[in-house]
């Protein structure tokens, strides 16, 4: 099925109810996500609602991919996965998943705001084969005041160990050390010694169809290499704090990010650029 006759599709109304829906949080579960950086949350979203939203993410992956490259022949970045942002600018069936009020809620509930506001969105495709992905901070590329930014890691496949699942380092976002370095392997040797040295464990489990992570922009990540034989096919969206302003860029990374990402913003103003729309908030009805 092509992209077009994807998007042609009408999804069920259950999977439109399935993306809006409140999936409540305990009490445990917020002081394990503010303690530790990150957590892992079961059953957020059925399989059904992947499948059908994980087919034209993957048509979508496959029309924008630019990377012709065999894989011996890139970079430790280019190995560790194909990477497709804003799908949501390019797909109507993509804007309903990214745009979906569960996931946002999520995200401003664990961080403990009043709502959360898009950065963007982006596929993460380990192919088979693909390499492992260096250790890093993903707000390293953000231009953003303040710490409340969260990326929820959605697998659009059971993601056994094999497939290369995503594995956090807890209560590294408490670590200023390795924040200055772009996601590389310069930042899988400085950050593993920062870690080590920290006596930080290594969180790194399988994920179940259904099962989605959150992690808090200076939480230490990083994901294995692909051993299976099918791509390791994951969506990601990046939610900032719906009162977060732009800071001045701090190197040309930065700086990229302002450009692509909220056009149009001034330093110090709030990230409210057309591409950067309140996904839910609690000051609204």
């Amino acid at each position: 099925m092509n992209a077009t006759s994807v998007a042609a599709v009408k999804p069920p109304a259950a999977l439109h109810a399935d993306l809006a829906a409140h999936y409540p949080l305990t009490d445990a579960q917020r002081a394990f996500f503010r303690e530790n950086g990150y957590i892992k949350l079961k059953g957020v979203l059925s399989p059904q609602t992947l499948e059908f939203y994980g087919r034209e993410i993957t048509e979508q992956v496959k029309r924008l991919n630019k990377q012709t490259l065999p894989m011996e022949k890139r970079d430790t970045y280019g190995k560790a996965f194909l990477q497709i942002m804003n799908i949501w600018t390019k797909s109507a069936v993509v804007k309903e998943f990214v745009f979906g009020r569960k996931l946002a809620r999520l995200a401003a509930e664990l961080m403990g705001v009043s709502g959360v506001r898009l950065y963007h969105d982006q596929a993460l495709y380990k192919e088979a084969g693909g390499g492992a992905t260096p250790w890093h901070a993903d707000q390293f590329y953000w231009p953003v005041a303040g710490e409340n930014t969260v990326t929820v890691w959605i697998p659009l496949q059971d993601t056994p160990m094999e497939m290369g699942p995503l594995a956090f380092a807890p209560k590294s976002h408490r670590i200023p050390i390795g924040r200055d370095v772009a996601i590389s392997d310069d930042s899988e040797k400085l950050i593993a010694r920062t870690l080590r040295e920290a006596q930080l464990e290594l969180a790194e489990t399988p994920f179940e169809l259904g099962e989605v992570s959150f992690h808090l922009g200076w939480t230490f990540h990083r994901a294995g290499a692909n051993r299976s034989a099918d791509p390791r096919r994951v969506m990601t969206v990046i939610y900032l704090d719906e009162d977060a302003r732009l800071t001045a860029p701090k190197h040309k990374n930065q700086q990229l990010d302002w450009d692509t990402w909220m056009p149009g913003v001034k330093i110090g103003e709030l990230v409210n650029s057309p591409l950067n729309p309140v996904l839910w908030s609690s000051r609204k009805p």
